[in-house]
Parts: structure tokens; C-alpha cells; sequence
């Protein structure tokens, strides 16, 4: 008896599937294109205009510097995966790399994504791109391409992961340096939406050892339900940013940001400082989300390592002159920012000083 002749399918890659998602995803990265944008859809290489005709763009560049980063969401997508939920691990993506983009004071230009899944199911993996494209809009970046990689043998049933390359460029004379940060300089935090993108393997262990129900409305969340409140997207503040530096093309108003990512303020605001100096920041000054108290209060976690771990309800933060703080603040807070004084700067060996009150 003759062999079945044996297809890429049957040992489980689809390229139907990815031929369908091609095609499926053709509006929704068109969305974020601007006339920058050359080429055409399922090329192999995506093409952007970087600066030429004065009038049509207005954004020529004296001397620009191209600004790159890549990053992913971590096991964040293990609960999205476990929740059936696609469509907002893609705007964390995006978020974790312009969130870092823009700190040395560039504006994001374009973004590319990785799919890795074990399966290629059309629906699915459309909904993972459009967060991607709608992280993109949220940073005013064109999703100028990607990859959707099928591997049953590296990916168990189910799982999936995301990550994201992005470009942006800055004059050179604009390039935000550690060394412009000065004593009495006052810091600036910008409120998380949540817990961002990191620390989720302390919450999926904590979740698991405290048999919590991902499907409960826990008290404090406004009826949301915990899995809703753990898959809450990382916000994006590129735009603020971006306009923000733009504000002060003639005068040096801000001399250091930071991305509160993975190590929480002590290992993030410290990569924003020179040698000489620390950062005092009075954690009194604002309130966090109450998703960090649930997670403190049902694993045991000690305070110092919450801070090390999370965000703690700052996701950034912009160092400013003090002359020019409150203009600063006022100019966040009409881009949308819940932003306030957290701290200022003094003299000391790079470090960031926490102070808790009484």
C-alpha cells in the first residue's frame, strides 16, 4: 500500500493560514502608515522616507541620529495565552520599546513585530497584530512589517510569544545625556497603567501558590476581573514625549528621562544619573494602582522587593531644571499624562534614594 504523501501541514506548519493572514492584516498596518511609507504589502523588506521635501514632510533633520531598540512583553503572554486573550499583549509590545525610544529624546519612526506560536490560526494571530498596529497609532509609529513564525516543536499547544523591533531618529545636539542632569534638578513621574510588562513570573507564582480565580472581581478593581487588571496594556507615552521635546527646541528644560521598566525606580532612574549625583524620590507623592497592594498583600512580598520588581505606579519619569517644572508638569497633564513632582536631585554616588514618610 502506498504512502500518504506527507505535507508541511500535516507536520504542522499551515502556509495557507499565513497566506490568509497576509491578507487579513493588509488595512489594519495601513492604518498606521503615513506618506513616509514606500513599497508595497508583502514585500520582503519594508521602506521609510527618513527625511526629504521640506514642504511635504517638514521634519528634515540637521543632523540625525537613528535611535533603535528591541524588546518583547516576557510571561505576560503566558496569561494572555492561558486567557484565550490576544489583542493586548501587542500594545505592550510596542509600548516597551517606544517607552525606551524616546528617553534619549527620539521620536519613533517605524516598528516591526515577531510572532512566534505553535499555531497559526488566522483569527488569532490577526488579533495579536492588530494590538500591535494599534500600539503603533498610540505612538504615532508605522508598523512597517513583521514576521509570523509557526513552530509546533519549540511552542507548546497554545502558547505564543511577541516581540518588537523599533527605529526613531533625533538631531544630535537634542541626544538626552546623563551628564546634562544637575543638583536641584526635580523629577517628574508620569502614573502606570498598571504593571506594565514586567514582573509576571512573581505574579503567575503567586496567582498559582494563592490559588487565585482570574475570573473574580477582587475588591479595589471597579468590577474589573484579575486576569482584565493583569492583562491592562502597558501605556504608551511617546506622543507626550515627543511633543514635549519638541516644546523646548531652544532651551535645555529637560536634562534626564527614564522608562520604569524590569528593576523599578532604584535600577531605572539611577541609568538617568552621572556619578556625582543620586535621585530622592518621596514615595508618598502618589498613590499606585491597587493591583500592586493585591500582589504584595496575597504572596507575602517584602516592600523593597516590590520596588525592585515593579513599576509601583510610575512607568516614567522626566528630570527637568526647576525653573521650568511647572510648565513642564502643566504640558504633561494637556497631553493626558497623570503626571506629579516625585522627587529631585542631589548630591551622591548614582544612586536612587527611596523615602517613605514615617
Amino acid at each position: 500500500m502506498a504512502k500518504k504523501p506527507l505535507t508541511y501541514a500535516a507536520s504542522g506548519v499551515d502556509i495557507d493560514a499565513g497566506d490568509e493572514v497576509v491578507e487579513r492584516i493588509k488595512p489594519i498596518l495601513r492604518r498606521t502608515h503615513s506618506s513616509r511609507v514606500i513599497g508595497h504589502h508583502g514585500a520582503f523588506a519594508g521602506m521609510f522616507r527618513l527625511d526629504f521635501n521640506q514642504q511635504l514632510f517638514k521634519r528634515n533633520y540637521r543632523d540625525p541620529v537613528l535611535v533603535a531598540c528591541t524588546d518583547g512583553v516576557g510571561t505576560k503572554v503566558k496569561l494572555a495565552a492561558d486567557a484565550k486573550i490576544y489583542d493586548t499583549v501587542g500594545i505592550d509590545c510596542v509600548a516597551m520599546n517606544v517607552n525606551d525610544l524616546i528617553v534619549q529624546g527620539a521620536e519613533p519612526l517605524f516598528f516591526l513585530d515577531y510572532l512566534g506560536l505553535s499555531k497559526l490560526d488566522p483569527i488569532e494571530t490577526t488579533a495579536m497584530i492588530e494590538g500591535v498596529a494599534r500600539g503603533c497609532e498610540l505612538a504615532g509609529c508605522a508598523l512597517l512589517g513583521g514576521e509570523c513564525a509557526e513552530m509546533p516543536d519549540i511552542y507548546s499547544k497554545g502558547d505564543f510569544d511577541v516581540a518588537g523591533f523599533c527605529v526613531g531618529v533625533v538631531e544630535l545636539k537634542r541626544v538626552i545625556d546623563p551628564a546634562r542632569v544637575r543638583k536641584g534638578d526635580i523629577i517628574i513621574g508620569l502614573a502606570a497603567s498598571g504593571l506594565h510588562s514586567n514582573g509576571y513570573t512573581l505574579v503567575r507564582r503567586i496567582i498559582k501558590d494563592e490559588k487565585l480565580d482570574l475570573k473574580k472581581a477582587y475588591p479595589g478593581f471597579g468590577g474589573k476581573k484579575l486576569i482584565d487588571v493583569l492583562l491592562e496594556p502597558t501605556r504608551i507615552y511617546a506622543k507626550s514625549i515627543v511633543k514635549l521635546v519638541a516644546g523646548y527646541k531652544r532651551v535645555m528644560a529637560i536634562s534626564g528621562m527614564a522608562h520604569i521598566t524590569g528593576g523599578g525606580l532604584p535600577g531605572n532612574v539611577s541609568r538617568a544619573l552621572p556619578k556625582g549625583l543620586d535621585a530622592r524620590i518621596d514615595c508618598t507623592s502618589w498613590k499606585p494602582h491597587p493591583i500592586f497592594a493585591f500582589i504584595q498583600e496575597q504572596g507575602g512580598v517584602e516592600r523593597d522587593e516590590m520596588f525592585r520588581v515593579f513599576n509601583m505606579g510610575i512607568g516614567y519619569t522626566v528630570i527637568v531644571r526647576p525653573a521650568h517644572a511647572k510648565k513642564v508638569l502643566a504640558a504633561l497633564k494637556r497631553s493626558g499624562e497623570k503626571a506629579m513632582i516625585i522627587g529631585e536631585i542631589v548630591k551622591g554616588t548614582g544612586e536612587v534614594q527611596l523615602e517613605f514618610g514615617a
